[in-house]
C-alpha cells in the first residue's frame, strides 16, 4: 500500500499535465466519452473569463443546481467565480435550457459561438451531461482566460443503464467517501450506483426492526491477512450506515442524476445476518461474522417461514430508504450443502413438489422459490428485482433483470428468454483485478489481469443474439469487490482510469471507438483527476512492452512504446536507463540471457522503470506444439508461452501461464538439431481455492525423428492436502545425458478435486509456465 500511495518511481504526472498560467488558453473538445456528433463551426471563439454569467430557467430548482455545479467546475478550472442568474437569454453568458428536440432524455446539445454558450437537453439530466462535456473540454488553468472555439456537439448515450458497483461490506467506507465515488461517477457520465451493503463479512445498513444486524452483524473480530492465509490481524473491524445516512447518499446521488440500486444479497452471503440471528440458519449456529474471504456454506434456511418474514421486513424498510425502481437481491454463490441435509429445507422441497432433472437440482429449484417469493413481494410494492446470473439456476423469476457476471453466457441466455440484462462480465469489467502483469509492485489484488486496453475492447452486444434479443441488453456495469481494497485511495486507484475506458463502452457508438484515439484523449481527462485530487493508476503512461517469441530466428522480439510516443531508453544488463542509454527504435531482438530495463524520459519527468528478465536455455524460443488441448479460457499466446524465457509471477491469470483442464499437458519441443540434455524442469502455479492444483506426475520422452519416442524419466507427486500452501511449485527431472532433437514433456493435472474441496468431483486446473531443458 505504501507503494500505491507514494507511487515511488512513477512519472510526475502533475508536472506532465501542468497548465501554463498564461493570460489565455484554448479549450479542446477531445473528451471522454467521445460524443456521437461534433461539428467544428465557423466564427470567433467564445472567451470564458470574469464577467461571464450562467443562466438557468427561472423556478427550475434542478437547473439552478446544474448551474451551481457548472460554476463549481469552472472555479476548479480557472480559479474564478461565475455569477448564476435566472434567465433564458443573454450575451456573454452560458445559457442552460430545456429543449425537447431529442427523444432520448439524457441527450444534450452544446453550442459554442462568439457571443455565448448554450447547453440544451430534453431533461435536466441531459443538460447535466452537456455540462460534464463542457467541463472536460476545459484546460485546468487557474488564473487564465479560456478561448473556446466555435463548435456544435449533439450527443446521447448508447445505453440507458450505465453503472458502477461498490462493495462497502468487505471493507467499510465513510459517507463522504461514498459521495466522492458518486462525484467520480458523474465525471464519467454514469447514472446507476449499485451499492453492495450486506455480506458474510459485514452487514452495513441499519434495519430498525432487527437492530442486531448492525449491533452484531456489522462487526468482525479480526480480518484474515492476504488471501485466506490462515493468519489474522487481531484487529476488530466494523462500520455501518444509519438509514438517515443512506437517505443522504441517495439524495446526493439524485442531485447528480444517479440512481442508487441497493443490494441485499440472498439467500447466500448472509453469515453476518446469521451471526446476529442464528435461528435464521439451517443449523442454528453459533455463527460469527466471517473473518475470511470466499463463499460461506452457511446460508439462510429456505425451509424456515421465519426467514421469509425476515426478508420481507428487511425489504420493507429498504424500499422506504431507496426510491429506485430496481432492488438487487443477489442470488449468487449460494452453496446448497446445508439445504441438502436440513429437514426444514427438504420438507419445503417435498411440499412444493420440487424435483431434480438434468438441468437443475431440487435445491437449485428451492433457491428459485426464495427468489420468486421476494420478487413477488417487491413487485407488489411497485419494485423490480435484479439478480446475478445464478438466478437462472432453477428457473428465472418472472420479471427479473439478470446481471451477467460469469462471462456473457448468463446474459445471452436471459435475453433469449426475453428478460432484461445488464452486462458486467468478470472477463472485462471486474476492477478488483490487477491492471498490470507486474503484480509484485502492485498492492495486493484478488488476481486476474484486466488492463485498460481490454476494458476498452469490450463490446456488450453479443453477436449471437438476434436484433430483437439485443434490445434486452439494457446496459453495462463494472464491479468493484473490496476484499483486498481497504482504503479509499486504493478504491480510486483500482477504478481510475479504467472507468474512462468503461464510460466510452457505456456511452459512445461502437463504430466511433478507437483505442489509439482514446489514449490521445486520456491525458485531458487525467488533468481533471489531478484537479479533483483523485488517486489514479498511471500504468497507461508507463512503458508498454510486447514480447513475441520468434522461433524462426531464435529470438525474443520486443517492442517498446508509450502513450505519447515519448522516447524509451533501455539497457539489457539490468542497470537503470538514463538519458545516455540507447533509445529503442523498432524491434529489439534478444537472443541471450538479458535483464531488460526500459524507461520513458520526458522533459517533465521520467516514467516507472519496466524490468523483465529473459532467461535462455536449450528449449527457449524453439518450435513447440501441444499434443493435447490447452484450456481455451487460459490459452493466452498458446504453447510458445512455455518456452519464451519469461517466468510467470504469482498471478496465474497474468498471461504468463497457460492451463490444462480435463487432459494432460502434453507438448513436444523441437530443439532443431541433435542436442545433449540432462534435465527438464517446469513450474506450476497453485491456487487451491480457484481449483488450481499441482501436477500429479511429470515425464520426459525423447525422439530423433519426432515420431517414435522413448521415455527417459518420470516422477509421481502426491495428491494435495487442504493444508498445502498456495504458490509456485517447481518440478525438475534429472537423468543421464542423452542426445536428441525432439523432447516430449507430459504432466497430468489432478483429475478429480478431493472431498475436502468446495469443487469436489470436478476437474482441477493445471497452470504451467516455463519448460526449461538443460
Amino acid at each position: 500500500m505504501k507503494q500505491l500511495l507514494k507511487l515511488t518511481g512513477c512519472l510526475a504526472l502533475a508536472g506532465l499535465f501542468a497548465s501554463c498560467q498564461s493570460a489565455q488558453q484554448e479549450a479542446n473538445y477531445q473528451i471522454i466519452p467521445m460524443p456521437q456528433e461534433m461539428v467544428t463551426a465557423q466564427g470567433t471563439p467564445f472567451i470564458l473569463k470574469s464577467g461571464v454569467k450562467i443562466l438557468y430557467p427561472e423556478g427550475n430548482e434542478k437547473m439552478q443546481r446544474n448551474a451551481q455545479f457548472l460554476a463549481d467546475y469552472l472555479k476548479t478550472a480557472t480559479g474564478k467565480d461565475f455569477a448564476i442568474e435566472a434567465g433564458t437569454e443573454g450575451k456573454n453568458a452560458i445559457v442552460l435550457t430545456l429543449d425537447a428536440a431529442n427523444e432520448n432524455p439524457e441527450s444534450y446539445q452544446l453550442k459554442v459561438a462568439g457571443d455565448g454558450i448554450t447547453i440544451a437537453g430534453p431533461t435536466e439530466a441531459g443538460v447535466f451531461y452537456g455540462i460534464q462535456s463542457l467541463r472536460k473540454s476545459l484546460p485546468v488553468a487557474v488564473g487564465a482566460d479560456i478561448s473556446m472555439p466555435a463548435v456544435e456537439i449533439n450527443d446521447a448515450p448508447r445505453f440507458g443503464y450505465r453503472g458502477a458497483h461498490f462493495d462497502t461490506s468487505r471493507h467499510f467506507f465513510t459517507v463522504d467517501e461514498v459521495k466522492t465515488y458518486i462525484d467520480m461517477m458523474a465525471l464519467h457520465n454514469m447514472n446507476r450506483f449499485h451499492w453492495h451493503i450486506t455480506e458474510d463479512q459485514g452487514w452495513r445498513l441499519e434495519i430498525k426492526k432487527y437492530p442486531k444486524l448492525t449491533e452484531i452483524g456489522s462487526k468482525r473480530t479480526e480480518t484474515v491477512i492476504g488471501r485466506n492465509s490462515g493468519e489474522y490481524d487481531g484487529k476488530p473491524y466494523g462500520g455501518f450506515y444509519t438509514q438517515e445516512q443512506a437517505k443522504e447518499i441517495v439524495a446526493y446521488a439524485a442531485e447528480r442524476y444517479i440512481t442508487v440500486i441497493p443490494e441485499i444479497d440472498l439467500p447466500g452471503h448472509m453469515q453476518a445476518a446469521l451471526a446476529a440471528y442464528p435461528e435464521l440458519g439451517c443449523t442454528g449456529g453459533p455463527y460469527e461474522v466471517w473473518r475470511q474471504w470466499g463463499v460461506s456454506e452457511d446460508v439462510l434456511c429456505a425451509g424456515n417461514d421465519q426467514v421469509l418474514k425476515f426478508l420481507e421486513d428487511v425489504f420493507t424498510e429498504l424500499i422506504e430508504i431507496f426510491p429506485s425502481e430496481y432492488i438487487h437481491v443477489g442470488g449468487d454463490e449460494c452453496p446448497k450443502v446445508r439445504w441438502e441435509k436440513c429437514p426444514k429445507c427438504q420438507a419445503r422441497i417435498k411440499a412444493l413438489g420440487l424435483k431434480s432433472d438434468d438441468k437443475h437440482s431440487k435445491e437449485e429449484r428451492l433457491q428459485s422459490f426464495v427468489i420468486n417469493h421476494i420478487e413477488k413481494f417487491l413487485n407488489d410494492h411497485g419494485r423490480q428485482i435484479i439478480g446475478w446470473d445464478e438466478i437462472l439456476e432453477g428457473g428465472l423469476a418472472p420479471n427479473a433483470t439478470v446481471m451477467s457476471w460469469r462471462g456473457e453466457k448468463g446474459g445471452i441466455e436471459a435475453a433469449k428468454q426475453k428478460h432484461d440484462v445488464i452486462m458486467t462480465p468478470n472477463t472485462y469489467l471486474y476492477f478488483d483485478y490487477y491492471q498490470t502483469k507486474d503484480v509484485d509492485n502492485e498492492p495486493l489484488a484478488i488476481g486476474g489481469y484486466l488492463p485498460l486496453e481490454r476494458v476498452y475492447s469490450y463490446e456488450p452486444m453479443p453477436v449471437s443474439l438476434t436484433p430483437e434479443e439485443q434490445t434486452y441488453i439494457k446496459g453495462v456495469q463494472a464491479n468493484l469487490w473490496t476484499e483486498y481494497i481497504p482504503t479509499f485511495p486504493h478504491v480510486q486507484y483500482m477504478v481510475l482510469p479504467r472507468w474512462a475506458a468503461l464510460c466510452e463502452v457505456q456511452w459512445s457508438s461502437p463504430e466511433k471507438k478507437n483505442y489509439a484515439d482514446f489514449l490521445s484523449r486520456l491525458p485531458q481527462l487525467i488533468r481533471w483527476y489531478d484537479a479533483e485530487g483523485y488517486n489514479y493508476a498511471k500504468h497507461a503512461f508507463d512503458v508498454q512492452a510486447e514480447f513475441d517469441p520468434n522461433p524462426a530466428e531464435g529470438t525474443m522480439d520486443v517492442t517498446l512504446s508509450t502513450i505519447d510516443n515519448a522516447p524509451v531508453h533501455y539497457t539489457l544488463d539490468g542497470t537503470e536507463p538514463t538519458a545516455a542509454s540507447p533509445v529503442c527504435e523498432g524491434v529489439l531482438k534478444i537472443k541471450e540471457n538479458a535483464t531488460l530495463s526500459a524507461k520513458a524520459i520526458r522533459p517533465t519527468g521520467e516514467s516507472k522503470v519496466l524490468t523483465e528478465k529473459i532467461d535462455f536455455c536449450k528449449s527457449t524460443m524453439k518450435p513447440i506444439v501441444a499434443n493435447q488441448p490447452i484450456n481455451e479460457q487460459y490459452l493466452f499466446k498458446g504453447a510458445s508461452t512455455l518456452n519464451d524465457g519469461l517466468r510467470g509471477n504469482s498471478s496465474y491469470r497474468s498471461g504468463r501461464w497457460i492451463a490444462f483442464n480435463g487432459n494432460d499437458m502434453d507438448l513436444t519441443i523441437d530443439l532443431q538439431q541433435p542436442t545433449e540434455i540432462s534435465s527438464v524442469a517446469i513450474s506450476v502455479n497453485v491456487a487451491k481455492g480457484d481449483w488450481v492444483f499441482d501436477a500429479r506426475n511429470l515425464s520426459v520422452e525423447v525422439s530423433d525423428d519426432g515420431k517414435t519416442f522413448k521415455k527417459i524419466a518420470s516422477e509421481e507427486y502426491p495428491a494435495m492436502k487442504e493444508t498445502d500452501k498456495d504458490g509456485i511449485v517447481d518440478h525438475q527431472l534429472t537423468f543421464a545425458p542423452v542426445t536428441t532433437q525432439y523432447v516430449r514433456v507430459v504432466a497430468s493435472p489432478e483429475k478429480t478435486l478431493p472431498e475436502w474441496h468446495g469443487g469436489k468431483g470436478k476437474n482441477a486446473f493445471l497452470f504451467v509456465d516455463e519448460i526449461k531443458i538443460d
